[in-house]
């Protein structure tokens, strides 16, 4: 499969490492084709692997991961292409998060829902699957670092995209009972709430390897 990972941070980077060590090739695509952080992964990760700009890599992907921060998720897929990204299944990881003294905090989110579902708005025919976004990097491609029965939670409208997702979901190490089907796209509000106690959270254990365990009596 080829993928396409919008974004050259942490969380792009080690997604798409990832899907390089399964086999997959990726394009990390960055605003510009000269990116340093994009270049210097391609060449580091192997042949499978390569660099381009955001159009570049949305053309090469038969999948779409949006790994930028929520605040410019927009204008990185604007820059991507509706066409691009028309009949696409597009992975939303993102936050919409602020610099404040000290640190980030959750952006208000009142203007447009969440970003998952402002994604979904603005490029239709793309299928926007929301996951990912409430765990840190490391665990996204290695659960095993927390112990227990930890899960994760799904978000979009298109139900055979959010199947394609599990997919790719188990390639990481994530069993399919692990992963909680929230619903339509309209529910990534919720899990782009949740953001102020994980950085909560992280202030009080002082590392990221946790994570959300959901028990149910029924």
């Amino acid at each position: 499969m080829r993928y396409a990972v919008l974004g050259t941070g942490i969380v792009g980077r080690t997604l798409a490492g990832k899907l390089v060590e399964l086999g997959h090739e990726v394009r990390l695509g960055a605003r510009s084709k000269d990116n340093p952080a994009a270049l210097e992964w391609a060449q580091q990760a192997g042949p499978r692997a390569s660099a381009g700009t955001f159009a570049d890599a949305a053309e090469f992907g038969e999948r779409i991961i949006e790994a930028v921060g929520g605040h410019v998720a927009l204008a990185a897929l604007q820059a991507a292409g509706a066409a691009q990204l028309d009949g696409k299944v597009v992975i939303d990881t993102s936050n919409k998060l602020e610099q404040v003294d000290g640190g980030v905090r959750l952006a208000p989110l009142d203007d447009i829902g969440s970003v998952g579902a402002q994604l979904q708005r603005e490029f239709p025919g793309a299928r926007v699957v929301k996951t990912l976004n409430t765990l840190n990097f490391a665990v996204m491609t290695d659960p095993s670092r927390v112990p227990g029965e930890h899960q994760l939670f799904l978000s979009g409208d298109d139900a055979e995209a959010k199947e394609e997702v599990l997919g790719l979901l188990g390639e990481f190490g994530w069993p399919r009972e692990r992963v909680v089907d929230l619903g339509g796209i309209e529910t990534a509000r919720a899990v782009e709430l949740m953001m102020p106690l994980w950085l909560t959270l992280y202030g009080s254990v002082g590392h990221g390897d946790f994570n959300w365990q959901i028990r149910s009596a029924g």
